[in-house]
């Protein structure tokens, strides 16, 4: 089975990374890089619906949406911030859709990047 690396336009993703592609398909799977959010003025809730709609854009263009979501490894910063983090992404799921996922904490992000985000969806099948 080939494996797809897919460009994302920069509307969609903000700054391309040059070291990996934001997404590669296999079969019928999506395998998302990292995704941060772009205000890094904002709290964790507000890093964390930025990272989900970010990524629910992401899977749009691959027919695929959020509520296709298989898995995410979500890293924080501050594990202090997991609770408002917890909060801000049980707001943007409906309870049938929750993926599975872990939460790691972490030294460091990068400048004002709170939480980061990595995550494997399936193909198609979008919610309606």
């Amino acid at each position: 089975m080939p494996v797809r690396h897919v460009k994302v336009s920069r509307p969609v993703l903000g700054d391309l990374m040059p070291l990996a592609h934001k997404a590669v398909v296999h079969g019928e799977t999506i395998y998302l890089s990292g995704m941060v959010a772009e205000d890094k003025s904002s709290s964790f809730g507000g890093q964390t619906t930025q990272i989900l709609e970010k990524i629910d854009a992401v899977l749009r263009t691959m027919d695929s949406d959020a509520s296709q979501l298989l898995f995410a490894m979500i890293y924080l910063s501050d594990m202090k911030g997991k609770d408002e983090m917890n909060a801000a992404w049980a707001a943007f799921f409906k309870s049938k859709d929750l993926p599975a996922r872990a939460t790691v904490g972490v030294a460091q992000l990068g400048p004002q990047t709170l939480i980061e985000v990595v995550a494997t969806a399936a193909v198609g099948a979008k919610a309606s």
